[in-house]
């Protein structure tokens, strides 16, 4: 199977592993106090669905992990952090400033350098 594609599989993981992390934080409504706040949140449809992403997330990852060098795959799946930053901004309107944009930016750069030297 071609790098690029397992980059792009590797992306989608990120993505999805993205998405659930949204999904984790609407569904959390107060703060976790204990044991029993943590298991209350099985009964949670939002969060639940965040876990069935993170999941499905995870048997991608390993499924790129078995067709591409780890160190190719675990740097790009980094990108979650990139698409975290621009789905809080944009979703939950959390502020974003010019330091963070920065350090987005050079994970970006990073992970392009990877995924060009392969």
């Amino acid at each position: 199977m071609s790098i690029y594609l397992i980059i792009f599989i590797t992306l989608v993981a990120a993505l999805i592993a993205s998405g659930s992390q949204f999904l984790y934080k609407k569904g959390i409504k107060k703060e976790i106090r204990g044991l029993g706040d943590i298991l209350a949140l099985a009964e949670n449809r939002t969060v639940v669905l965040g876990g069935v992403g993170y999941v499905s997330s995870l048997v991608i990852y390993l499924y790129a992990i078995s067709q591409a060098p780890l160190s190719v795959v675990y740097p790009t799946f980094a990108s979650s952090f990139v698409f975290v930053t621009f789905i809080s901004a944009a979703l939950l309107k959390e502020s974003v400033g010019r330091l963070r944009l920065a350090g987005v930016a050079l994970i970006f750069i990073g992970i392009a350098v990877i995924a060009l030297s392969v």
